[in-house]
């Protein structure tokens, strides 16, 4: 009878066909990011339907992690939503050429809607409550993501959303509703950017946008044997094994962000 008790206490591990299923459920919940060595490091990509925060300063590469999400989306047939404030759809077509993206050709088979926002987010924003506000934004969004079934939407950046508004209070619960809207009635993965003041060490712009999010992948600019490196952290990525080390990564045409190797490693090859 002991014995018994013993056996049933520590129960044999389950066969290994059961470990990969139940690895193969847990990766199929996860949406692969498109970001070249990224996803190995984060178990297989981000949790499908959360919102993720990417921040940084000035020519981190934010608006090339997005794009490179979304055309990493495009490849598995995930239609997608992309909404930029500092650039004109025109403009963003054009800038992605450069990299080698084509987004004409996916904007022309209804797969990829760039909004050009601006004016109607620039209007919906004036001298209205709140919640009416957020209600107008995320009607609009969802009629553009029903409307082409789509499952990615970056917004890129989140600051313009709140226009000239100065009240600070008024802005962090303006975005914690907002996320909280978005994530409940358009079931995107969706990805929002924020520039940060160069040399603050900040995760945000509001100071509410990272404890929101599912999410925090930050971007910097790291001075290292007087040149400067583009780094890559993890600061918060919830329900997933976190690995808090710097990633030195570079841009390329066509591949976008590309992951090269830990930032100490990196430092030591150059000290060699």
């Amino acid at each position: 009878m002991l014995m018994r008790r013993r056996e049933d206490e520590n129960p044999p591990p389950p066969p290994v066909e059961e470990a990969e299923e139940e690895h193969a459920q847990e990766y199929s919940l996860r949406t692969p990011t498109g970001i070249a060595g990224l996803d190995k490091i984060i178990d297989g990509g981000l949790l499908r339907g959360k919102t993720y925060l990417v921040a940084g300063e000035t020519g981190t590469g934010k608006t090339i992690f997005s794009l490179r999400f979304l055309l990493k989306g495009l490849e598995i047939g995930e239609p997608c939503v992309y909404v930029p404030f500092d650039e004109t759809v025109e403009g963003t077509v054009e800038g992605a050429l450069t990299l080698g993206w084509d987004l004409e050709t996916p904007m022309r088979r209804n797969m990829l809607r760039i909004l050009d926002a601006r004016p109607f987010f620039a209007e919906v924003t004036r001298e209205k409550f709140m919640a009416e506000v957020v209600r107008e934004i995320v009607k609009e969004l969802k009629r553009h993501v029903a409307e082409i079934g789509a499952k990615r939407l970056v917004i890129d950046p989140v600051a313009p959303l709140v226009g000239e508004v100065v009240d600070v209070s008024w802005t962090r619960d303006f975005i914690r509703g907002f996320v909280t809207a978005v994530e409940k009635f358009l079931g995107c993965t969706t990805i929002i950017t924020s520039e940060v003041p160069t040399g603050s060490g900040l995760l945000s712009r509001f100071g509410v946008e990272e404890f929101l999010s599912s999410g925090i992948i930050k971007l910097s600019i790291t001075p290292i044997e007087n040149r400067n490196l583009r780094t890559l952290m993890i600061r918060k990525l919830r329900w997933t094994r976190v690995d808090l080390t710097p990633y030195v990564y570079e841009i390329k045409p066509l591949e976008g962000i590309v992951i090269l190797e830990p930032l100490h490693e990196y430092v030591k090859k150059l000290r060699e």
